[in-house]
């Protein structure tokens, strides 16, 4: 399935320009729109969180606060946005019929970020979102988990860095999960492009399922060329182990199914998934 539509929800400017480059470049590679969302805070959410004992005045001059705020965050957003675009030479406006070229836009909604953005997802091929600050608690970051648990569309996760490349080199996290099927699934057009595809598979990692060669043999199935490289943990975790493996191979994607444990249980104790999360150096595209 050729990916046509990406949206990419911007909260700030810290990291939209690398999440922008992220996009962009999967943008021309498959003559996609690009779909830029900035979701403001509703002001009135504010007088809630303002908690017992305050004044009408004092809550209404909170919710100016914060809507004057918003307004400059959006402002910010959308000027970095405009500049991109034109420093980059991509059409502005909606993709005309027929006309196959990448294309971008910008949208403004105010709202609840977390279920906004997975409503916009679900409509999506692909949601790219910027990779989480380095002091960030992976469990703070709601659009992220919206879009993994609530849109049923693939996420990709922009490394910090725009990436020169992305997608000629793939590696395939593999554990026999349906998490880690439905990566399959979402990667199939990328492997078919591809010039080189491998699959990481680890006894730490594979959980109840089929194993690594057996996906070799579905994947010839769709013309898919896939080595098998066995990985272990590096300092225990099996996620290093797993970014180490992809660092080898010169993977400019690594495809994985996200949470095969709860999240909750993940978030307590650590996890494949919150390791990648916060330590990837490369563009990462998780499924639920």
């Amino acid at each position: 399935m050729p990916i046509r539509k990406l949206l990419l929800p911007l909260t700030g400017t810290r990291d939209g320009e690398a999440a922008l480059s992220t996009a962009l470049i999967v943008a021309q590679a498959w003559n996609a729109h690009v779909l830029a969302l900035h979701v403001r805070v509703d002001s009135r959410d504010v007088a809630p969180l303002a908690g017992e004992g305050l004044s009408g005045a004092m809550i209404e001059e909170m919710m100016e606060a914060a809507e004057t705020e918003s307004g400059e965050r959006a402002r910010a957003v959308r000027a970095m946005f405009e500049k991109f675009v034109a420093q980059h030479n991509v059409h502005l406006g909606e993709p005309a019929p027929g006309v196959h070229m990448p294309t971008a836009s910008f949208a403004t909604v105010t709202g609840r970020e977390e279920d906004l953005v997975a409503q916009q997802a679900r409509l999506a091929d692909l949601t790219v979102v910027p990779h989480l600050e380095t002091s960030e608690d992976i469990s703070s970051s709601d659009a992220l988990h919206a879009v993994l648990f609530d849109s049923g569309r693939p996420v990709l996760i922009a490394p910090r860095e725009p990436p020169a490349t992305l997608g000629t080199r793939i590696c395939l996290a593999w554990n026999g999960t349906a998490e880690s099927a439905s990566a399959v699934w979402a990667a199939l057009p990328w492997m078919q492009r591809a010039s080189a595809v491998r699959i990481l598979s680890a006894e730490e990692y594979q959980r109840r399922g089929p194993g690594a060669p057996d996906l070799v043999e579905y994947l010839a199935l769709h013309g898919i060329a896939a080595e098998i490289a066995t990985f272990k943990p590096k300092d225990r975790e099996v996620g290093a182990g797993l970014l180490h493996a992809a660092h080898e191979f010169g993977a400019d994607l690594l495809a994985m199914g996200a949470y095969s444990h709860s999240r909750l249980r993940q978030l307590i104790l650590g996890g494949v998934t919150r390791h990648v999360l916060e330590h990837a150096g490369l563009p990462i595209m998780m499924n639920r």
